[in-house]
Parts: structure tokens; C-alpha cells; sequence
């Protein structure tokens, strides 16, 4: 099945596995309308997308469609590109201007705050966090990104879980080392972590060092330490703009030439991401803690995702 793109938002047909948790037609909700953005990133936003796709839509709680920016200010379609973000529950934010890509109009910038501030929910999607360090809102949005040492504050943890935040222009900038499997500490009891284990491990991560930006509204729901700087960053985190719920993830990377990541493949990033979903659309999480999560001493790997046109 080949996935068909253009520059305004399509639905998006996704292979079948077995549903991870009771589909919105048994529980008694209706399914939470979720829209992929994406067009343009350093990373592959095309697989990312397919993916997501392959572990959400099978799970009978979202109606899913993607709206894929035009590349470039010149390109066919960047007139007509302008998302209604109103129409859905949570925004997927999957592109990355990163490598010059284009500033998203300001008109769409202007709905897409207006959209979270009156009550949407927004999942930040690993290079989504990296995106329009230019845009000032969005820096509010995110809390935390991946910018030059002179921006924002950075925030790192101790070992009990206590922040020390790191003014602008010291430390660095935000960087990362080597991929590894990290051990994931969670903080307190947010309800997407509920029965989760304190600690896991994390396959094939990067683990972000002096993520910055206003750090404002925000809780830390997860840390790792990262062997380079020998500190404890932020892995998840939340941040409340106005009405609206964000949730930003360092996990899911999807890198040029990838095929089928463990990094997306990974048991607690699959739960994560539904019980995500569910959170920022402010219904119930009714995804259970599944037998597979990772543990303190493992990670946890699933099959391959069936994906479009696979």
C-alpha cells in the first residue's frame, strides 16, 4: 500500500497489528483525532510518520491524517498549505527546519498557538524539539529545545531528582554523545508513567545534554544520565501553555538509512506514545502496563512494524 502525500492533510492508511489496548468503540469514547505535521527535518520524517502511524492507528483510539509542508517557501502548494488544527485533539509535531528548512507561515504559526493555548495537546516528536528556534511562541510551547549555549535555561538532576537550572551562556550548547541503551529514571507519578517501573532501559538513545529554552510551566517526567557531561537530563517532559497540554520525548529517533529502528521498536516508546496521546487529549489512559516493558537490567524490542507500501 503506497501512503499518497501532497501539502494539505490526506488520512493516513497504516498496516494492521493487533490492537495494544481496548479500541475507542469498546470503551465507549470516540477516537481522539490526531494530526502529523511534517514536510521537512534533518531526520527521515517520512518513516517517522509511517511509523507512528504503524503503532497508533492499529490500536482502534485514533483517527489519524498527516499534513505535509511544502520543503521551501517556492514550492508548489505553500500558498494553499494551512492546516485547521482546530479540527483535531493533539498535533504530532514531526518537522525540523533545522537544515533550512522554511519558517512556517505566520498565519499557521498563529493557529498553531492559538490551537494549544485554548486546549490542544501537542506531542513534540524528537527532532520536532529542535525546530524554529526563531519563533518565540513555540520556544514557549516546548519549554526545552535544542539551541545555541546563549539561549534559555537549562536544566539538569541530581540523583534525587532535584533541578539545578543553568542560566543562559553557561555550560554549552545543546549537544548530545553516542547512542546507547540508557537507564531511564522516571519522576514522581504523572499519569502517563502509572505502573511503569521507577527504571528502565531505553534502546538505542540519544541523550540530550543543555536542552534549553524558558523552561517555564514545565515538570520533568524522566531523566538519564549521559556519560560525556557525567550529569542527568530531561527525557520527557510536560509544559502547560494556557489551556492546552505538551508533551516532548527525546526517544523515537528515526535517523537517513534507518529501516526498522529499535528506537522506534522499543516497548515503553510504544507505550509511551498511546499513553501519551491519551493524556494530551484529555481522556482516560486506558493502555495497560504491558508484560514486554524494558526493566531495570533490559531493553525490550518488538517485531518489525508492517508499514505502507512494505
Amino acid at each position: 500500500m503506497t501512503v499518497m502525500r501532497n501539502f494539505l492533510v490526506i488520512p493516513l492508511l497504516c498496516a494492521f497489528l493487533l490492537p495494544l489496548s481496548l479500541s475507542a468503540t469498546e470503551t465507549g469514547q470516540r477516537k481522539i483525532r490526531v494530526l502529523i505535521v511534517d514536510g521537512f527535518s534533518n531526520h527521515d520524517w517520512k518513516l517517522t510518520t509511517q511509523l507512528i502511524c504503524a503503532i497508533i492507528e492499529p490500536t482502534g483510539l485514533f483517527a489519524v491524517e498527516v499534513s505535509t509542508a511544502p520543503p521551501a517557501t517556492t514550492s508548489p502548494g505553500w500558498d494553499l498549505w494551512r492546516p485547521k488544527f482546530a479540527d483535531y485533539d493533539v498535533v504530532i509535531q514531526n518537522c525540523n527546519d533545522i537544515n533550512g528548512g522554511p519558517a512556517w507561515p505566520r498565519e499557521v504559526q498563529i493557529a498553531f498557538e492559538n490551537f494549544v493555548r485554548q486546549g490542544g495537546g501537542v506531542y513534540v516528536w524528537h527532532s520536532g524539539n529542535n525546530a524554529f528556534a526563531d519563533w518565540p511562541a513555540y520556544n514557549e510551547i516546548i519549554g526545552l529545545g535544542w539551541r545555541k549555549k546563549e539561549y534559555g535555561w537549562a536544566l539538569t538532576l541530581d540523583d534525587t531528582g532535584h533541578i539545578t537550572r543553568i542560566p543562559p551562556g553557561e555550560g554549552q550548547g545543546t549537544g548530545h554523545g553516542k547512542r546507547f541503551a540508557a537507564l531511564i529514571n522516571r519522576l514522581g507519578d504523572h499519569p502517563i508513567h502509572e505502573g511503569l517501573p521507577r527504571r528502565w532501559k531505553a534502546a538505542d538513545i540519544e541523550v540530550y545534554y543543555y536542552v534549553r529554552g524558558p523552561a517555564e510551566n514545565i515538570e520533568i517526567l524522566s531523566s538519564a544520565f549521559e556519560p560525556k557531561t557525567q550529569m542527568n537530563w530531561p527525557i520527557e517532559w510536560t509544559v502547560q501553555y494556557g489551556q492546552g497540554r505538551v508533551y516532548t520525548s527525546t526517544l523515537g529517533h528515526v535517523w537517513k538509512g534507518d529501516v526498522q529502528p529499535v528506537t522506534v521498536r522499543d516497548a515503553a516508546v510504544q507505550t509511551l506514545l498511546v499513553r501519551a496521546l491519551q493524556w494530551l487529549a484529555k481522556v482516560p489512559i486506558t493502555l495497560p502496563a504491558p508484560a514486554d516493558f524494558p526493566t531495570e537490567n533490559a531493553t525490550s524490542i518488538r517485531a518489525e512494524l508492517p508499514l505502507a507500501g512494505g
